[in-house]
């Protein structure tokens, strides 16, 4: 065991305890200028408006999961499966957790990062694939709390044992439910409004390789198709939307094997959403099989990915950001990449 002692933060979402937590979370959420781009005047009135309109319904789906999210239990759980996998290693790391629009927030991890006294961070999202909206907004709230500085993993989106995980839960998902002929994976993604994915968000493309990295390891008979799902408000989404996928693979007469392939932990998203509101749709059309991998969770190669991104950015001190790769992953036209970012940041 080494004396240096590594806090690795893992930042995700989010989620409220309590139905009576829901709707200062969507306002929290939709304050975000990451999410909602506009002049702050606009974006209190839009986040007040949404988060009362929308509280009702969500309550309901929260209610359907025992009153709160689920989000934060099961991110515990990676955070130790990580810990004792970094120990195994022989590192001295523990794991804190760093919620974006709920509790724990990034100032509560930031006091225990410093009270445990660690001599190097790694900041570390549970979202394989960068978008401004997710991990750049956790790195910024990071920031904002005093966070020690560290080094950050910005994506990791084709890493093989990442994405052979998913792999393996879908065949084994596929296998449970008896091999179904005539397959249509839909490979479901968190949509985005198209306007930020047009300003230079790189996350539909990192998606695109996750994919493109994910067909060869499946048989090789299936239809693979990309789809994008949870759209809110009235902008243009980046689509296919799931559930538009979803009446097409009906009307085609498919086998539907669903995977939430840019979700890491189960949530609202995937028990809810796809779980019962996409199965209720796919059921209306007579869709014989309707088969939904689960989310990695603490799949060891999932495990093993974040124990390896962890170890190969303490290998690579000079690097304040780095991808999986080491540098950037993304084409130069996708000017939100961070690793772009950087780069133009130095040079000037």
């Amino acid at each position: 065991m080494t004396s240096e002692k590594i806090a690795v933060v893992l930042f995700n979402l989010g989620g409220p305890d309590g139905p009576d937590d829901v709707q200062p979370f969507l306002k929290n959420l939709f304050s975000d200028p990451a999410i909602i781009r506009s002049p702050l005047p606009v974006r209190f009135f839009v986040s007040r408006l949404i988060s009362k309109t929308r509280a009702p319904s969500a309550r309901e789906n929260y209610a359907r999961m025992g009153g709160g999210s689920p989000l934060l239990p099961e991110t515990k759980k990676q955070a130790a499966a990580l810990e004792a996998e970094l120990v195994k290693r022989g590192r001295n790391s523990k794991s804190f957790i760093a919620m974006r629009y709920w509790k724990p927030y990034a100032a509560e991890a930031v006091s225990e990062v410093l009270a445990w006294g660690a001599t190097k961070v790694v900041l570390l999202p549970l979202y394989p694939q960068f978008s401004t909206t997710t991990s750049a907004s956790s790195f910024k709230s990071w920031k904002e709390a005093g966070g020690p500085a560290g080094a950050a993993v910005c994506c990791y989106p084709d890493v093989p044992r990442f994405v052979e995980a998913h792999a393996r839960k879908l065949i084994e998902a596929w296998e449970a439910a008896g091999k179904p002929s005539n397959v249509r994976c839909l490979l479901s993604a968190h949509g985005l409004p198209e306007i930020v994915v047009k300003s230079g968000d790189p996350y539909q493309w990192q998606v695109e390789r996750t994919v493109a990295a994910l067909r060869p390891l499946l048989p090789s008979e299936w239809e693979i198709e990309i789809c994008y799902q949870s759209r809110v408000g009235p902008l243009k989404w980046i689509g296919p939307p799931t559930d538009a996928s979803i009446e097409k693979a009906a009307i085609d007469g498919k086998a539907i094997l669903l995977s939430p392939i840019a979700f890491v932990s189960e949530h609202i998203e995937t028990l809810v959403e796809l779980d019962i509101e996409y199965r209720h749709l796919a059921d209306k059309h007579g869709v014989k099989h309707y088969i939904r991998a689960p989310a990695l969770g603490v799949d060891e190669g999932f495990i093993g990915t974040l124990a390896d991104l962890v170890e190969e950015t303490l290998a690579d001190p000079d690097k304040s950001i780095r991808s999986s790769c080491g540098g950037r992953i993304c084409p130069a036209n996708w000017r939100d990449c961070p690793n772009r970012r950087a780069s133009v940041t130095k040079a000037a």
